[in-house]
Formats: structure tokens, C-alpha cells, sequence
């Protein structure tokens, strides 16, 4: 009987070993595969003869920067698109003498408006070089819309919608969810307009960040209502006519009537208008998209002199935990910033900031690194959809600011949340019992009131960063602390009134903040050098992996409930001393 256990024994441990070497194998073959398309899809492509159209696939959401994704680009199309590699690849298609024009094919397409200037330009350049676009949607979302409305031709789904529809701007109030529960949230705050902290106080906006939203949101909505009237060559009571009126969810013939769009048509004989303005003959319209058109260009001359272009992404956060699958700002952001001033080579660093804020103290620590930073080399800030609160906090510490006319920034102000659960224990019939050596050891202590004293001093803490903040904000836009008050107050305002306030001093993209960078830098020659904060493909897909594979288990865990869980974990997250947007800042 031992002799029959060892033989099944030694019979399972051959499978077992063959069983991993197979896998190890079968993993080598598909890495060897990954890293042969990885570095394949650095090199340059020249696009064929009869690759006469460049598609612009817009679907999805748009972020800063996005890793290069082997195994992404194996499987299928990423609904992630990449700022940086729109502009260049419709930059690179304007240059290509065998581009004829672009087919922009528009899906559920989200972003922020400045993002939208930033793409909506780049369309006007391509346009402007003689060649067509002709633009194609089942169903138009606000954005994508925006940047068709370029278009020499728009055509719609016969069935399709435009949702052209104007802003709206929902706050969810926690306060009674938190009633329920026997949470009551302790707020500190200083800035008359600080909206993130409203959530906790009461079931509506106040007057103030009522305000503050609808004059944002006016003024980014006459921007694009004056760019669409301008393309098609319509009045802008036209294009708000469409809106008012709930035209979006009649009859498609209606947008053709208000001169929003040229005729509703089928894909199919879309695609077959734009192969035979292209020239082409065959059975089907050839084009080439994104993925190889970014890399079709002219190889550049490399110059030891670099300008380095470095992406800020996301909230600030103290830990790198998060249950949103986007980008997040951690101090790691201090150690690339400390190798850039390390660089003799790098002559200018642009900073693209992206972010509603966050933790106060690590937006200290960034800010004294820029700080550090700019006594080396200029440092210029390029703003994109937001730069506010702690992003406008980073931002100040830059040698030049510069933001599009549609970027939410200022919002110069502090808060602090510490929750006071008292009625949840008392409903679990909890107690607790403290033994401590000093009398404030545990303050914030959330299963006991506050003291008076305690919240005076969490105030004064509170108010103590504000002056902070105000200092920081002076001392980098050379203005006193009483001029930023006036304009603080954790107040918002688009890129264009933080112009005229002084906040920042130019309008434009990352472009025009590289100009800026080369010229204060002094250099003639240089080399653009984008800065990843990426730890390496396979490094981040397994951490992503994880982070996907522990959000599915909690929604499939708690059902309609990960939604409170996840507003919990949010409060969470913004313990303590914070300067940052409210959490539902919407896209277009």
C-alpha cells in the first residue's frame, strides 16, 4: 500500500511539474510576444499607398497619458484614449502628403471641455491644410459633437440621437445616508465657496456655490455654443433653440433642420462617400487609426539638450489606494521631480497637471519640490480639464502658469472632515474606553463628541493652512496674501477669469507651455522627453489587475449597495485636512 501511494504520489508530482512547465512555457512564449509588439510599436510606420484616410476613433474617456498596452492592443480596442497621442496622431496625418482627409467616427465619447478645445484646435489645424473631415455617430454625446461640429461634412444614424443638451451639475448630500447610519461629520473649513464640504452639511447647495457653479458652467457652455455656430455656420440661439427645446430626443430630421447636421445616413454608405472622396477603388475604405498613426512621422534629430514633460494625473492622495480605476497623485510624484532637477540635460521641465486636489500635505510635498526644482530650471505648468485646489496648490510654485480657456481652477481653500459616529454606536450598542497619558491624545476619536477646545484647535489648524495656502499662492504669483484672499475663498473660475485675475498667465495647450519652457530655458536645440511615472508594463498590469479584480468582488459582494460603500470609502480617503474639489465632478 506505501508502494502504491508513492508511485500515485510521484505519478500527481510529474503532472504538477509538467503542468507548470507547460505554463511557464506557454507564459514565456506570450511575454517574448508582448515584448516584440511593445517595442515594435515604437518604431516609425509609413503608412501604404492606399491608407489615404486617417480614422479617429473617439470612444470612451480621455486621460492625460496612457501606458502603451501590449497585451490591450492584442486582445482588442482600449476605450482609454490618450491625450498626447490624439494631438499626435492628428498632427502626424496633417504632415502625411498621403492623407487625404480623416474620418472622425464618433462613439460614446466623454472628456473634459478643455480637452475638447485642446482636440477641437488640432481639427481646425488638419482642416485648414486642405484636407476633408467627415464625421459619423450613432448616437452624438456632447463632446463628441463639439469636436465634429468641425466637420465639412456630419452625418447621424437614422435612428441616432444628438445629445446636445447643455450642463447640468448634480450634488449628492450624504448628510441624511450618514443620519441613518449615526454618523455626524465634523467640518472645518475656511472659503465661503469651499462646495466639497456641502455634501456633509446640509440637502442642498448653498447661494454661494450655487453661484460659483452656474458661472462656470455659463461661461463653458457659451464657449462651445459660439465654437459650433461658428463651424456651421448657424446663430448661437439656434444651437441653444436645439437644447431648450428637447430637440435631442425627436426625430433625427429635426438636427438637420436647426443646421446642426448635413444628412442621416448608414455607416456603410458614410464609409463608401469618404473612400470615393479619398480616391480609392477598392471593395472597402481603407484607413489607418491612432495606434499606427502617432507613429507616422518624419524621424527628428535626438539633442543632448531635453525638455522634460511630466504628467500630474488624478487625486492627491496620501496612499496609493483607490477604488476608481483612473490615475491618482501620490508623493511618488516628488521622487520624479527630484531625478529631473538631478538631470543636467534637462534644460526645462513642463509639468501637465490634471486634478481636483486632495491631501494638503502631500500637495506641500510637491509644491516644495517644484519649489526646488525651479531654482535649477524653468518649470511651466500646461493646465488641463482641472487644476484647482490642491492642483492650483502645486501649480503656484511654477515658473509660468498656462491653462485653456475652459480649465476649472483656483479654488484656493482648505477643509478638514473627521466623523463623529456616536449614533452608530449606539445603535450597535458599542462602547469604548480610552486609557491615554496626555489630555488630546485622542482627539478625532470618532466613538466620542468633540470637545469645544478640541474643535477650536482643529480650526485653527484648518484656518492655519489656509494662510499657508494663501502664502504659497502669493509668493509664486507675486501678489499679497490679502489680493489672493479676494480671489480665494475656494472660489473656482475657468482658465479665462484666472487670466484676467492673475492666477495664470497664458491661455493655451501643452504646446504653448513648451514654447514658453524652451524660451525661458535659453535653449535652441532640444529634444522633447515625456516622463512616465509608470513602474513598468507587466509591474502596473498586475497591480491593475488586482485593483479590478477587488472592485468586481465588492460589487458583486454588495449589489446596489457598493455605491454607499463606495461614498464611504471616499469620506474615508478625505479624513483629515483636505483641499480639493467635490467628488462629482462630471465630464462632458
Amino acid at each position: 500500500m506505501r508502494q502504491f501511494f508513492k508511485m500515485m504520489f510521484a505519478a500527481t508530482f510529474g503532472v504538477f511539474i509538467a503542468l507548470m512547465l507547460t505554463v511557464l512555457l506557454v507564459f514565456s512564449v506570450i511575454t517574448a510576444m508582448l515584448m516584440s509588439m511593445s517595442s515594435e510599436s515604437k518604431l516609425p510606420y509609413t503608412p501604404r499607398y492606399d491608407e489615404s484616410v486617417f480614422k479617429l476613433s473617439l470612444n470612451g474617456f480621455v486621460l492625460e497619458d496612457v501606458m502603451d498596452d501590449p497585451l490591450t492592443s492584442f486582445l482588442g480596442e482600449n476605450n482609454t484614449l490618450s491625450l498626447k497621442d490624439v494631438i499626435a496622431s492628428i498632427r502626424n496625418a496633417k504632415n502625411q502628403n498621403t492623407i487625404k482627409g480623416m474620418y472622425l467616427d464618433v462613439g460614446l465619447f466623454f472628456t473634459g471641455s478643455a480637452n475638447v478645445e485642446a482636440i477641437r484646435r488640432e481639427l481646425v489645424d488638419f482642416q485648414e491644410r486642405g484636407k476633408f473631415i467627415v464625421a459619423y455617430a450613432d448616437q452624438y454625446t456632447q463632446a463628441g459633437y463639439t469636436l465634429a461640429s468641425v466637420a465639412d461634412e456630419i452625418y447621424l444614424n437614422p435612428q441616432g440621437t444628438l445629445a446636445l443638451t447643455g450642463f447640468a451639475s448634480s450634488t449628492l448630500f450624504y448628510k441624511g445616508l450618514l443620519e441613518k447610519i449615526g454618523i455626524d461629520m465634523m467640518v472645518f473649513k475656511v472659503g465661503k465657496y469651499k462646495g466639497a464640504v456641502e455634501p456633509f452639511l446640509g440637502d442642498k447647495l448653498s447661494d454661494e456655490n450655487r453661484e460659483q457653479i452656474s458661472v462656470y458652467q455659463q461661461e463653458i457652455w457659451n464657449g462651445i455654443v459660439n465654437d459650433i455656430s461658428r463651424s456651421r455656420h448657424i446663430s448661437a440661439s439656434d444651437v441653444n433653440h436645439f437644447a431648450d427645446e428637447g430637440l435631442f430626443l425627436t426625430d433625427p430630421i429635426n438636427a438637420i433642420e436647426c443646421g446642426l447636421i448635413d444628412d442621416i445616413q448608414y455607416r456603410s454608405d458614410v464609409e463608401n462617400m469618404i473612400k470615393e472622396k479619398a480616391g480609392q477603388t477598392g471593395a472597402s475604405l481603407q484607413t489607418i487609426g491612432v495606434a499606427k498613426m502617432k507613429r507616422a512621422k518624419t524621424p527628428v534629430r535626438e539633442y543632448r539638450n531635453k525638455i522634460a514633460i511630466i504628467y500630474a494625473e488624478g487625486e492627491i492622495l496620501g496612499v496609493p489606494v483607490s477604488l476608481s480605476s483612473g490615475p491618482i497623485i501620490t508623493e511618488e510624484l516628488t521622487k520624479e521631480l527630484k531625478k529631473l532637477n538631478d538631470d543636467d540635460n534637462v534644460k526645462a521641465v513642463v509639468l501637465r497637471i490634471n486634478s481636483p486636489g486632495g491631501s494638503a500635505y502631500v500637495s506641500e510635498q510637491i509644491w516644495k519640490q517644484i519649489i526646488d526644482l525651479k531654482k535649477t530650471k524653468p518649470v511651466v505648468v500646461s493646465m488641463g480639464n482641472v487644476a484647482a485646489s490642491g492642483g492650483y496648490y502645486i501649480s503656484c510654485a511654477a515658473s509660468k502658469i498656462v491653462a485653456e480657456k475652459s480649465t476649472l481652477t483656483g479654488s484656493i481653500g482648505i477643509f478638514g472632515l473627521f466623523p463623529n459616529a456616536t449614533g452608530l454606536f449606539d445603535k450597535l450598542s458599542l462602547t469604548s474606553d480610552v486609557v491615554k497619558t496626555n489630555r488630546f491624545a485622542d482627539i478625532g476619536d470618532p466613538s466620542r463628541l468633540m470637545t469645544p477646545e478640541e474643535q477650536i484647535l482643529i480650526q485653527s489648524s484648518v484656518e492655519r493652512g489656509y494662510d499657508t495656502f494663501l502664502s504659497r499662492c502669493a509668493q509664486g504669483r507675486n501678489k499679497s496674501k490679502e489680493e489672493i484672499d479676494e480671489i480665494g475663498q475656494g472660489r473656482i473660475w475657468t482658465g479665462q477669469q484666472a487670466r484676467e485675475l492673475g492666477l495664470v498667465d497664458e491661455l493655451g495647450g501643452i504646446d504653448h507651455a513648451v514654447e514658453i519652457a524652451v524660451k525661458l530655458s535659453g535653449v535652441v536645440n532640444y529634444t522633447l522627453v515625456p516622463v512616465s511615472s509608470s513602474k513598468g508594463f507587466f509591474k502596473d498590469l498586475i497591480q491593475k489587475q488586482l485593483e479590478e479584480t477587488k472592485i468586481n468582488m465588492l460589487k458583486n459582494g454588495l449589489g446596489n449597495e457598493y455605491e454607499y460603500f463606495k461614498i464611504l470609502q471616499q469620506i474615508k480617503t478625505a479624513y483629515g485636512i483636505q483641499a480639493r474639489l467635490p467628488y462629482d465632478f462630471k465630464p462632458l
